[in-house]
């Protein structure tokens, strides 16, 4: 009898979503990452006599002290989001050394495991932090691993009378 009438009670809980999407009038967005993936959020520009460096949504920070290396993913507004180092415990054990290529290598991967588990996939490489062979290496295993080392450019909506449109990131055409 208790069976019976735990069975029904759980099978009346269990319902689709369609009824509450064919009611749904607004939906609000509570990812604000979304609209960086969606290439629509703004990317802040600076002021007139500013250098051009902070056009990135997510930045990567290479620091080599004389015993470690630390690298971070910094995001425009909240600083840094991810961060990897080879100080870490479980790093740390692994390695033979903690400076050496091997060393930048396997950051570089638990880098890009990070970074994808958190849904970055694009970030932003300045060109003055590849310095030698072992910043190389990391970037290598980023590009390696899956993580495009170069933002997407923002999109525009296209003003009238522009004839080529760009494609909307949206879209998919499968």
């Amino acid at each position: 009898m208790f069976r019976i009438s735990l069975n029904n009670l759980i099978k009346r809980q269990i319902h689709g979503n369609a009824e509450i999407i064919e009611k749904c009038k607004e939906i609000i967005n509570r990812n604000p990452r979304n609209l960086e993936r969606l290439r629509i959020a703004r990317k802040p520009i600076g002021y007139a006599l500013d250098t051009r460096e902070i056009t990135f949504w997510h930045k990567l920070e290479i620091y080599a002290t004389q015993r470690n290396v630390i690298t971070e993913i910094h995001h425009f507004e909240n600083g840094p989001i991810i961060r990897v180092s080879s100080m870490e415990w479980g790093i740390k054990k692994q390695l033979f050394s903690t400076k050496d290529t091997i060393a930048y290598k396997f950051v570089g991967r638990v880098l890009a495991q990070r970074c994808l588990e958190s849904g970055i996939s694009e970030i932003y490489v300045n060109d003055s932090i590849i310095v030698g062979s072992k910043v190389q290496l990391l970037l290598d295993t980023l590009s390696e691993c899956g993580i495009c080392l170069k933002e997407p450019e923002r999109y525009k909506v296209p003003k009238p009378g522009i004839l080529v449109h760009p494609e909307k990131p949206w879209e998919t055409y499968e």
